[in-house]
This record gives C-alpha cells, sequence and structure tokens, in this order.
C-alpha cells in the first residue's frame, strides 16, 4: 500500500523538475546585441569594400555564454540598398558592408540606410534569436576621374575688327561628366595651334596678343584643348575661326558698282542685296536719295527718238502744228547748213556757238500768229554774256529793225516779247514777259511750253508752271507795210540787213502750234522719260517707309525710322525702260545717305554710294522690204485715170538676229561628249515706222504729164501725213508696219504722154525712230509696152525690126519677175489681134498650097529635123503675095502653153486667154511643158522662102 502511493509522486517531482529547467533554459537569452546608431562609409566607384567609422561591430551582454552571447548576422532595412553586411566573426560581433555590385558616382553620390544586427538565439536552431535597435549608415561614393573634358559647341566663331585690341573676343567652355569636385572642374585651357596672335586663360578666354591686320591675315583657325583637375585632357580638341573685318566704316554694303540692263526685260532690281552697316551705332532715323544720272542721254534721258511732230501726234496734240527745226531734207531745207549734235542717237539736235542762224521760208508759218497760240521747245544754255541771245525772232524784213514776236535768253532770264499790232487806241499794253530761272544756266535740258493767248502767257518748265515775275508795258506797232522775217538762232535787222543777238546753245523740237493752246496732259506726255526709277513697295514696310518721286522719276527719296525695313524698301527699288529701242550707254548712279542717332557726338556719317546701270545695246532690227521689182504694163494703162500701182506685193517684215549657244553631239567618232556651239537665230518683230519715202531715179518728175497719186483719205485715216515733190512723196507719221503696207499698196504712176517713154525707176526706202533704223533701197523698174498700130504703116512687114527689138528687150529685162495683173499687161491690143489672125489663116492656105514643094525638098526638111535646127520651108512664090507676122513664132508657143496650163488659167479672175505681156514673153522659166533649151529654139525659128518667082 505505501509502494504505490510513493510511484505517483516521484512523477510528480519529476514534471516539476522539468519545468523548472525550461524557465532556466529561458532566462540564458536575456540582452539584445548592441550597435552603434550611426555609421558614415566611404566607398570607391568601381570598388565593393566599405569603409564604415566606427566599424561594424554588434556586442551582446550574454557573452560569452554559446549561442546567445553569439552574432550570426545583420539585416539592412531600405529598398535597392546597392550593400550587403557580412559577419567575419560571430564571437566578437565584428562585420563589413560591402557593395553587391559596381557603383557609379554619376549616378549617385551617397547612400543611406539602416542596419540591425541579431544574436543565435538560445541554440542552434536560433531559437529565441534578439535583434539590435536600428542603426543608420551614410556611405559615401568616392570619385575616379574616368571621364575627359568635352567642349560644349563642336566649333566656335567670332569676328573681330582690324586694329584693335580685345579683353576677350570670346569665350570656349568644356565640361567633364566626372560626378566629384576634383575631377569634374575644368582647371586649364590650352591653344594647341602654334605662332597666332591669340592667347586663352583658364576660364576659356581668347584674347588678342596684338593688332590684327585685315591685309595680313583675313581669317585665323585655331584649335584649343582643356585639362580637368585631374590632368585628363579634352577628347576631342575644338576648332575655333577668327574673322578679321576691316576697320568698320559705316556704308552701304552688298552694292554692285555694274549693273547691266539688256533691253526688253522690264524692271530690273538695282540693290537686291544691298544692306546699311552702321557700326553698332544705334540710329534714330534715316534719309537716303537715289539719283539716276541721265543728262548726257538724248534730251535729258532716254525718250523716243520720233521728229517732235510725231511725238505731239502721239501725245494726242491736235492739227496745226508747225515744225521749226525739222531733220535736214528737201522739204526742209533751211537746216541743211546748221550744225547738228550727231552723239544723241538720233536725237534731232541742233547747236549754235554764236555765229550760227536761219531763214524759215514764207509760208512754214503764218506772217501773223493767230491767238491763241503755243510755242515749244527744248533747250539747253549754260551761263550766258550780258547781250540777248535769241531763239525765235519775227522782225521787219527790210527797212526797219522792229521785232514782231521774239523768244530769247538775257541774264539767265527767259523773255517773250509780243507786240501787238496797231489799233485805234495806242494805250500801253503787256508786251515783255519775264522769268528768271535757274535752268536756263544749268546746262541741262528742259522743256519749255508757253501758252499764249493775251494778255495771259502761262509758261510750263519741265511739266511745272512758272509765273513770270516782271511784266513790262509798251505801245502797239505803227502801221507799216513791210513783210516780217522769221528767223532762229538770232534776230534779223532788216534796216542793216544782218543777223544780232546770236543764241549760244543747244536746241531741239521746236515747235509753233495757232488756234489752240497746248494742254496739260500733253505737255506732260512730251516731256514723260521712257527710262526712270521705280518701287514696288511690300505691304509689311509700305507705311513705315516714306517714299517720294521727282517729276521725271529720275529721282526717289525714302526717309524711315526703322532701318530693316528701309533695307527692304531699298532692295526693291528697280530701273525700267520701257523703250523697244533704248538708246546704249552709262546711267550714273548716286546714293546719298543721312541718319540721325541717339548720341550725336559719336553719330555715324554714310558716304556717298555710286554706280552705273550700263544699258546694252538692243538687238537692231533689219527693216526689210520685198515684192514685185520688175514688171511691164501697156502704155493704155499709164495714160488712164487709176494709172498704175507701183507696189502691188509689197511686204515689209522686220527682223533681228540673235546669237545662242546650243548644246550638240559630236558627229566625229569617239566623241562622245556634247559640245556647245554658237547659232545665229533670226526672229521676225513687230514695231512702228515713222517715215517712207518713194523717189524717183533719174529725172525728176514732169508735172506737166507725170504724178505720183494716192489716196489721201486712206492716209488720213490711219493718222499719216503726205508731202510730195517732183522728187517723189514721203509718207511720215509713228505707225505700225502694217498700215504703211496698205497705204504703199495705193500709191500709183500716171504718165499721160507716154510715146517717147520705155521705162520709170523708183525707189521705195522706210526708217524708224528718225531714221536711226533704215531699211535696204527697195526698187521697182516699170516699162511701158506700146503696140503697133497697122493704120500707120501700109505694109507690117516694115514693122518687123522694132517689134522684134521689144520683145528681145523684154526677154532679156523681164526674165524670172512675175506679174501683177496679165489682163492689165497686153502686148497686143484688140485691133493688132484681129490683122495676126488674118495674117496667120493666109499663111496656112499658104502652106497647103505648097505642100508638093515640101515633099520635092522631104529630104533637107529631114536632115534638118534630125539635127535639132530650124525648120526651113521652100516655096514656089512665083504668084504669091505673102504678108509675114514676125509674133507668129511668139503667138503659137504662147497658144500652146495655155492649152498646158488650162486649170491655171482658169484660177485667175478677169483675165483674158489671149492677153499677153512683154513680162511673159521672157518667163519662159516659168511656163510648164517646156525645157529651157527647146523654148529657146522655138524662139528662134524662123521661115526661110524660096522667092525667086514671087512677085510683090
Amino acid at each position: 500500500m505505501r509502494i504505490r502511493e510513493v510511484k505517483p509522486f516521484a512523477s510528480a517531482v519529476g514534471l516539476l523538475l522539468g519545468l523548472l529547467c525550461a524557465v532556466e533554459a529561458v532566462k540564458v537569452n536575456k540582452h539584445k546585441p548592441w550597435i552603434e546608431t550611426t555609421y558614415h562609409g566611404i566607398v570607391t566607384e568601381n570598388d565593393d569594400k566599405v569603409l564604415l567609422d566606427p566599424p561594424l561591430i554588434a556586442l551582446d551582454k550574454d557573452a560569452p555564454l554559446r549561442y546567445a552571447g553569439e552574432i550570426c548576422g545583420f539585416k539592412i532595412h531600405g529598398q535597392n540598398v546597392p550593400f550587403e553586411a557580412v559577419v567575419l566573426d560571430k564571437s566578437t560581433g565584428e562585420g563589413v558592408i560591402r557593395a553587391k555590385d559596381k557603383l557609379d558616382c554619376e549616378l549617385q553620390k551617397e547612400h543611406t540606410f539602416t542596419i540591425q544586427a541579431y544574436d543565435c538565439g538560445e541554440g542552434p536552431d536560433g531559437g529565441n534569436m534578439k535583434k539590435s535597435h536600428k542603426a543608420t549608415v551614410h556611405i559615401q561614393v568616392n570619385d575616379m576621374n574616368e571621364y575627359s573634358p568635352v567642349f560644349k559647341e563642336k566649333s566656335y566663331k567670332a569676328t573681330v575688327i582690324e586694329g584693335k585690341k580685345y579683353d576677350s573676343i570670346m569665350k570656349v567652355e568644356a565640361v567633364d561628366a566626372d560626378c566629384s569636385f576634383q575631377f569634374s572642374q575644368i582647371c586649364s585651357y590650352e591653344i594647341v595651334t602654334p605662332d597666332v596672335p591669340f592667347s586663352i586663360d583658364k576660364d576659356g578666354n581668347i584674347k588678342n596678343t596684338e593688332k590684327l591686320n585685315y591685309s595680313k591675315e583675313r581669317m585665323y583657325k585655331l584649335t584649343v584643348t582643356a585639362y580637368d583637375c585631374g590632368k585628363n585632357r579634352a577628347s576631342e580638341d575644338v576648332l575655333v575661326k577668327i574673322n578679321i573685318k576691316p576697320t568698320c566704316k559705316p556704308s552701304w554694303q552688298g552694292f554692285n558698282k555694274r549693273i547691266e540692263y539688256e533691253p526688253g526685260t522690264g524692271s530690273l532690281a538695282l540693290f537686291p542685296s544691298m544692306h546699311l552697316e552702321t557700326c553698332d551705332e544705334p540710329i534714330t532715323s534715316i534719309q537716303a536719295t537715289i539719283m539716276l544720272e541721265t543728262n548726257h542721254i538724248g534730251k535729258g534721258c532716254d525718250r523716243d527718238t520720233y521728229s517732235e511732230k510725231s511725238l505731239h501726234k502721239l501725245c494726242g496734240a491736235s492739227a496745226g502744228t508747225v515744225e521749226l527745226l525739222p531733220a535736214p531734207g528737201n522739204s526742209a531745207n533751211w537746216t541743211i547748213g546748221l550744225p547738228t549734235d550727231n552723239g544723241h542717237d538720233s536725237d534731232q539736235v541742233f547747236e549754235f556757238n554764236g555765229t550760227q542762224a536761219t531763214k524759215v521760208p514764207e509760208g512754214v508759218v503764218s506772217t501773223s500768229l493767230k491767238e491763241p497760240f503755243t510755242i515749244s521747245v527744248w533747250m539747253r544754255h549754260g551761263p550766258g554774256s550780258r547781250e540777248k541771245e535769241t531763239i525765235l525772232c519775227n522782225s521787219d524784213k527790210t527797212e526797219m529793225n522792229r521785232h514782231h514776236y521774239s523768244l530769247y535768253v538775257h541774264n539767265c532770264r527767259l523773255v517773250l516779247l509780243l507786240r501787238q499790232d496797231p489799233t485805234e487806241s495806242e494805250n500801253y499794253k503787256p508786251a515783255e514777259f519775264h522769268w528768271k530761272l535757274d535752268q536756263v544756266c544749268d546746262k541741262e535740258w528742259h522743256h519749255y511750253v508757253l501758252n499764249i493767248e493775251f494778255p495771259a502767257v502761262t509758261l510750263f518748265v519741265d511739266g511745272s508752271t512758272f509765273e513770270p515775275f516782271l511784266v513790262t508795258e509798251d505801245y502797239p506797232l505803227h502801221a507799216a507795210k513791210i513783210e516780217t522775217q522769221l528767223t532762229i538762232g538770232a534776230c534779223w535787222q532788216g534796216g542793216s540787213a544782218r543777223m544780232t543777238q546770236y543764241f549760244r546753245g543747244s536746241l531741239a523740237g521746236l515747235m509753233i502750234r495757232t488756234g489752240k493752246l497746248e494742254n496739260k496732259k500733253v505737255i506732260d506726255c512730251l516731256y514723260t522719260c521712257k527710262e526712270g526709277l521705280d518701287v514696288q513697295l511690300p505691304e509689311e514696310v509700305a507705311s513705315a517707309v516714306k517714299v517720294e518721286f521727282n517729276p521725271n522719276q529720275s529721282s526717289l527719296s525714302l526717309e524711315g525710322d526703322d532701318i530693316e525695313s528701309f533695307e527692304k524698301v531699298m532692295q526693291h527699288i528697280s530701273y525700267l525702260n520701257s523703250r523697244q529701242f533704248p538708246t546704249p550707254g552709262i546711267r550714273h548712279l548716286r546714293v546719298t545717305t543721312t541718319v540721325k542717332c541717339f548720341n550725336e557726338e559719336t553719330c555715324i556719317s554714310v558716304p556717298d554710294s555710286e554706280g552705273y546701270v550700263m544699258v546694252l545695246q538692243p538687238e537692231e532690227p533689219k527693216i526689210s522690204l520685198s515684192g514685185i521689182d520688175h514688171f511691164a504694163r501697156g502704155a493704155a494703162e499709164f495714160e488712164s485715170t487709176e494709172g498704175v500701182t507701183l507696189f502691188p506685193e509689197l511686204r515689209i517684215v522686220s527682223t533681228i538676229t540673235r546669237e545662242v549657244e546650243v548644246d550638240a553631239e559630236a558627229e566625229a567618232e569617239g566623241e562622245d561628249d556634247p559640245t556647245v556651239q554658237e547659232t545665229v537665230v533670226s526672229e521676225e518683230i513687230m514695231h512702228n515706222l515713222d517715215t517712207c519715202e518713194v523717189t524717183v531715179v533719174g529725172d525728176d518728175l514732169n508735172g506737166d504729164h507725170e504724178s505720183l497719186d494716192v489716196d489721201l483719205a486712206q492716209i488720213q485715216q490711219r493718222g499719216l501725213e503726205m508731202s510730195s515733190s517732183n522728187m517723189g512723196i514721203v509718207i511720215t507719221g509713228v505707225n505700225t508696219m502694217a498700215n504703211y503696207e496698205q497705204v504703199l499698196h495705193l500709191i500709183r504712176y500716171r504718165n499721160w504722154h507716154t510715146d517717147a517713154l520705155f521705162d520709170r525707176k523708183f525707189k521705195l526706202v522706210c526708217s524708224e525712230l528718225n531714221g536711226r533704223y533704215i531699211s535696204n533701197e527697195f526698187k521697182v523698174e516699170v516699162n511701158v509696152i506700146h503696140t503697133a498700130n497697122p493704120m500707120d504703116h501700109a505694109n507690117n512687114a516694115m514693122v518687123q525690126p522694132q517689134f522684134i527689138n521689144q520683145v528681145q528687150h523684154a526677154s532679156v529685162d523681164l526674165s524670172g519677175h512675175n506679174l501683177a495683173n496679165t489682163h492689165q499687161a497686153s502686148v497686143v491690143p484688140s485691133a493688132a489681134t484681129i490683122v495676126i489672125v488674118v495674117c496667120v489663116s493666109f499663111l496656112v492656105f499658104m502652106i497647103i498650097l505648097g505642100v508638093f514643094r515640101i515633099r520635092a525638098a522631104h529630104q533637107r526638111t529631114m536632115r534638118d529635123q534630125e539635127n535639132g535646127k530650124e525648120n526651113e520651108m521652100d516655096w514656089d512664090d512665083s504668084a504669091l503675095t505673102i504678108t509675114v507676122n514676125p509674133m507668129e513664132t511668139y503667138e503659137d508657143q504662147h497658144s500652146s502653153e495655155e492649152e498646158g496650163d488650162e486649170e491655171e488659167e482658169e484660177s485667175e479672175d478677169g483675165e483674158e486667154e489671149d492677153d499677153i505681156t512683154s513680162a511673159e514673153s521672157g518667163s519662159s522659166e516659168d511656163e510648164a511643158g517646156e525645157p529651157e533649151d527647146q523654148q529657146s529654139s522655138s524662139r528662134q525659128q524662123q521661115l526661110e522662102w524660096d522667092d525667086s518667082t514671087l512677085t510683090y
């Protein structure tokens, strides 16, 4: 019983002892590891070892107990921490931090994270493990000098002005990608190029070491390198270009001195690349004047060089204008002796040196001018003497020296003298009108127009109106029956019969127009130049720059305050010449500029810019006249009221010849490369004519029995004028070639006394621009065909020599020429035709009767036919009376030709089959179906008769 009770007690005691042991074991690992609160570390990039301060050591108070007093590891807390912590000694708690991968300072220079130590617990299974507090770790990644300096720009450019020393011309800059201050800083720069007058400092500033000379070197090229503080050199050196400019001088840049203008190309930009160099001086406003100097061209500029009368008509002036200084010629012989200026491209200019003058014939201008009237003239006059210089004067022809009216220059004044005719009242009336003008003595061409409607006188100079500054009065002239003399270049003194008050200068286009005043529109048209300056303003600058032209557009003024807008306007200024054939030569250009600056003391001065426009020689037109130049007509046509048309098929053509370059393949074998060749190309053009003159070659026209006629209404309808004399006809006026053709087709020649006339020759010449371009001389010869009258001769055989000579003459002279109208040029009138028909019929009858005689001479006839020579017929003419027609051979030939060309004859309306001209008889090569030698042989056939038995 007691033993049973002891066993349960022992079991309970054992259980209690186990529990006590377990409690004792728990109390063995009763302390946490301990580490520092903060660590600082350094690691070099490309290395994994971190140097910590303080070192990484964890302590545990449970030491030296195994497990509980040992450190089993360190735990790092943080995202993407590139480090790990490793325990080196469990018993001492020593550990290290190292990088998992290579570190890059350039990506991250510092790392911060937390770390915690833990012990080994109470046994090998790590049970009841304890952790330390979290400590902060700061690790800095040390840099290595792995990168070289790199320049920010691939190249550098700068511009300097010669003769100046700069503290800094430019700055170059390089950078280094290293993360540390030491290796990322650029410590020095160096110019690698030797022997250059430049230096560079540690900051990259380049300066010149001496004054630079533009004439010595216009640009320097330098090679520059850089070093970082780790002595690494730049991976690539950089190129530095320094341009040397000449000393800055304010001026217009991009201005071509020579500008070529090709006729017919419209407007040409004068300054397309122009800009103003201000040398960095601030500008507040700018003014410029562009002058086109054309005073040496014609009468002050390029104008149409037609006659003054034609120009008045072109400008719309009505009839009544009389030209007092026309081109010298047969119809204007009073200007033949005056010296002309031949250097102005056919512009008719007369020079007066103080000794020349001319008298205008009577009838050119009425003796008393009908008011109102106009006097106009082009004049160039320099500073004169104190004496009067007369331009135009109408004075007494004999006995007295009274001046009725005159226009003269005196002390740079233009004076018009106009004395009134005698009247019942002898009161004072305005007699002299004085204008004091600079234009009178400036040696330049000016256009003067005086509109006179007494007592009012208006003067226009170059289109501008001027009022007289002085008007003097005088009594009207006393009545006297003395004729007057109109003179130019001086004034005629009737009392002493000599010239006085000679003019010194140049005159052109002196005109008087009576009955009507010249209107302003016509005056402006006469003065307007065909060349000048033009500008097309861009919309964006139209309001920024003020533009003004002078009347003839030879001067242009600009004003603005924005240089950029001003330059755009300058770039749009152009030269324009609207003439089809402009006067070639130089037109000088001058640009005058004035600027205002913010600082007047340092304000710049822009010098004048000069150049010239070279107007190239235009392609000269070749005016060609062509048509029928040789024909014959019957005498009856010359004597008719219509006469003979001289130029029925006249053609006027004008061409220009150009040289063009074309590519041509070399024809030679082995030459495949194309070559450039010059080829001459002829091109037909259209332009006006101003004169066509038909003159007689040989003796002048005899007004008693011959004339040149033309429908005057047709001429006037086309705006042309005609003058005629015993030498021919002159048609004038600016008009198209087509209209001149039509008018020339109307000219007819009449001769109502043709008995002694066999031929007449005429010459036609046309011209353009007052004789600048002249056509070829087109000569026409017309022959008069005289018909044989059988009533004048008892025997037609007696007429044979004369008629044969006439036909032979036509055959020689008219061969190869066309016929204008066959029915108008018949050789044989109807009466002669009847005689010939009768003679031929009779001859045929005689041939039939003589057939037996022909058979008797058969052998001789066959021999003649084989040799291709003339046929001979022998007749027994003992009882025959024969009349021979000398034209029989010609008629037979003509008949056969008409049958062969029946269709051609039917197409010629109004022509008769039996009509023929002497021109046709000489144009055998134009007839179909007969060789030339056969025709020649046919014309030489003749009949031979055996007249031994014939009686007459």
